[in-house]
C-alpha cells in the first residue's frame, strides 16, 4: 500500500499566547462598549449643539470652505469633513460641522475595543474603550471638535487593528488595509508619521515578525500609504513646501530649559487626567522592560514611544510644545492599560468603581457649569471669563448688527487683526462678505486674496481689542486714516471694536 503524505498547515508568524478566560461573557463586554458608544455620542451631540465653535474650529470651518489638496496648518482630511458636512446639510451650525468628528470618535471607541480584544482579550478591550472615553483630550477635544485629532485617532486605530491582523494572519487584504488607513492618518495630521515610524521599528526589532521585511506585503502597504498621502505632497510642492516648513519651525531652539520635559509631561497628564496618565506611563515602562519577545506589549510601546519621547525632548529647548501633540502616542497605550485595568478590577473592584464614578461626576459638573455659563451668562461680570468666552462663542450677531447700520454694502471688505480673529469673523459672516487677515502671520488666509489684492481699498476692521495705527503698523499695515465706529456687543460683556480703515497702503 502506498503511503500518503500529510501536508502540515503553514506555520503562522505568531507566537502562541494562551489568554486567560474572561470573567464575564463576551456579551457583557460588548454591551458595555455599545452602551458607552451610544451614551457618549448622545452627550457629545447635545454638547456640540450647546456651545459655539472655538478659535481653531471657526478658523478651520471658514478657511476650509474652499476645497484644496492641502492647507497651510494641517493636511486636508479634517477640513474636507467639516466642509462636506456643511454642504450636505446646507448649514454651518456647530453641531452640523462637528457631526463627522462625533461619528469618528464613536468609531474610535469601537476600534479601541477591537484592538484591545485582539491583543489582550475582550475584557481588556472593554476597559481600554471605557478608559479612552474618560480622557478629556480624546473624549472631548478629539471626540467632538473640528480638529485634525479626531480623524487622526480613528485612522491610527484602524491602521493598528489592520496591522495586528496582517501580522498574525498574513493576508494581503489586511496589509493593504493597514497601508490605506495609515495614509488616511497622515492625511489627517503629520504627527501620524511618528506612530508609523514606530511600526517600522517594531518590524525591525521583533524577532518573529521581522520575517515580514523579506516579503512584499509591507512594502505594498507603504506604497499605498504614500499614494493616499500624495495630495499633501502635491499641494506642498506647488506652495514652496509651506506647510512642512511651518510645522518644522515650531520646534526651533530658543534656549536650554532643564525642566522643560517635566512641564510637557505635566501638561499631558492634565489633558489625560493624572490618574490615567500615570498608569499609561507605567504600562509603557513595563512594556519596554519586557522587550520585543513579548510582542503584544512591545507593539503598542513601539507605536507610542515616538510622539511621547520626541515632544518631551523638544521641551528641553522650546516652550511652544502643545500638550496634545503627544496624544497619538498615548492613544496606542490604552490596549495594555485595558489589560491592567482588567486585573485591577478583579483584585480591587471598589477602587476602580470609585475612580470611575468620581471621574464621571467631575465630567458632569464641568460640563454643567460650561453649558450654563455659555447659555445663561451666569458669570458675565467676570471680565477674564468674558474674554475667554469671546474666543469660544460664535460672533454671528455681528452680521446682523452691521446690516442694521448699513455697513454691509455689496463687496464690503472686512479685516481681522490676527488669524484667530479673522477665522471668527469669517465664520460669523458665513461667506457673505470677503474677509482678509491684516497680520504677517495669516496662516491659511495667506493663500486667499489678501492685502496685496486690496491696495487702496477701504476695510472695515473688527477686533476684540481697540485698533490702533501703531498696532497695525507693527504688522506692516497702513491706512490713510482710521475712523473708529460704534462697537458691537456680540455677547454680554463681550465687545467687538469696529474701525474703518480708509485706503490700504502696500506693505
Amino acid at each position: 500500500m502506498r503511503a500518503r503524505m500529510v501536508r502540515h498547515p503553514t506555520r503562522r508568524l505568531e507566537p502562541t499566547l494562551h489568554l486567560p478566560q474572561a470573567a464575564a461573557t463576551p456579551t457583557t463586554a460588548l454591551r458595555v462598549v455599545l452602551g458607552t458608544i451610544l451614551l457618549g455620542f448622545g452627550l457629545r451631540l447635545a454638547l456640540a449643539g450647546s456651545l459655539g465653535l472655538g478659535v481653531d474650529e471657526s478658523y478651520m470651518v471658514a478657511a476650509g470652505r474652499v476645497l484644496r489638496l492641502g492647507y497651510f496648518d494641517h493636511p486636508p482630511l479634517s477640513w474636507w469633513l467639516s466642509a462636506g458636512a456643511a454642504r450636505l446639510a446646507g448649514s454651518e451650525a456647530p453641531w452640523v460641522v462637528r457631526l463627522p468628528f462625533l461619528l469618528l470618535f464613536a468609531g474610535s471607541t469601537w476600534l479601541m475595543f477591537r484592538l484591545g480584544t485582539a491583543l489582550f482579550g475582550e475584557r481588556a478591550g472593554m476597559w481600554a474603550a471605557v478608559a479612552l472615553n474618560l480622557a478629556p483630550v480624546f473624549s472631548i477635544a478629539a471626540g467632538g471638535w473640528v480638529l485634525p485629532d479626531g480623524p487622526l485617532d480613528f485612522w491610527l486605530l484602524a491602521a493598528a487593528r489592520c496591522f495586528v491582523r496582517a501580522l498574525t494572519g498574513g493576508r494581503w487584504g489586511w496589509w493593504l488595509a493597514a497601508g490605506a488607513a495609515a495614509g488616511l492618518a497622515l492625511l489627517s495630521k503629520y504627527s501620524a508619521g511618528l506612530v508609523l515610524a514606530g511600526a517600522v521599528f517594531y518590524l525591525l526589532t521583533q524577532p518573529v515578525h521581522r520575517a515580514w521585511l523579506r516579503r512584499p506585503q509591507p512594502y505594498a502597504a507603504a506604497l499605498l500609504c504614500l499614494a493616499v498621502f500624495s495630495p499633501v505632497l502635491i499641494w506642498n510642492a506647488g506652495h514652496d513646501w509651506a506647510s512642512f516648513a511651518f510645522q518644522g519651525s515650531r520646534a526651533n531652539a530658543e534656549h536650554f530649559l532643564p525642566f522643560g520635559p517635566l512641564t510637557v509631561f505635566g501638561g499631558e497628564a492634565l489633558f489625560l487626567l493624572p490618574w490615567l496618565w500615570l498608569p499609561l506611563m507605567v504600562v509603557l515602562v513595563r512594556g519596554v522592560r519586557a522587550g520585543p519577545t513579548s510582542w503584544r506589549t512591545w507593539l503598542p510601546c513601539c507605536l507610542a514611544m515616538g510622539p511621547i519621547l520626541l515632544f518631551a525632548v523638544i521641551g528641553f529647548w522650546s516652550k511652544h510644545v502643545l500638550f496634545h501633540w503627544a496624544a497619538p502616542g498615548y492613544l496606542l497605550l490604552f490596549p495594555p492599560l485595558g489589560a491592567e485595568l482588567e486585573r485591577l478590577a478583579a483584585s480591587r473592584p471598589t477602587l476602580v468603581r470609585r475612580t470611575l464614578v468620581g471621574t464621571l461626576a467631575l465630567y458632569g459638573a464641568a460640563i454643567a457649569v460650561l453649558v450654563a455659563e455659555f447659555n445663561f451668562d451666569l458669570a458675565d461680570r467676570l471680565l477674564p471669563l468674558a474674554r475667554a468666552e469671546m474666543q469660544a462663542r460664535d460672533w454671528t450677531s455681528l452680521r446682523t448688527a452691521l446690516a442694521e447700520r448699513g455697513l454691509l454694502s455689496p463687496g464690503r471688505l472686512i479685516g481681522g487683526v490676527g488669524w484667530q480673529e479673522t477665522g471668527k469673523l469669517d465664520f460669523a459672516m458665513g461667506g457673505t462678505a470677503p474677509v482678509i487677515c491684516l497680520n504677517a502671520d495669516s496662516r491659511e488666509y495667506g493663500f486667499a486674496p489678501g492685502m496685496a489684492e486690496h491696495i487702496g481699498a477701504d476695510i472695515l476692521i473688527a477686533s476684540a481689542k481697540p485698533i490702533t495705527a501703531a498696532a497695525l503698523a507693527g504688522q506692516g499695515v497702513r491706512f490713510d486714516t482710521l475712523q473708529p465706529l460704534e462697537p458691537v456687543d456680540v455677547m454680554p460683556g463681550g465687545t467687538l471694536f469696529l474701525t474703518l480703515g480708509h485706503r490700504l497702503h502696500a506693505p
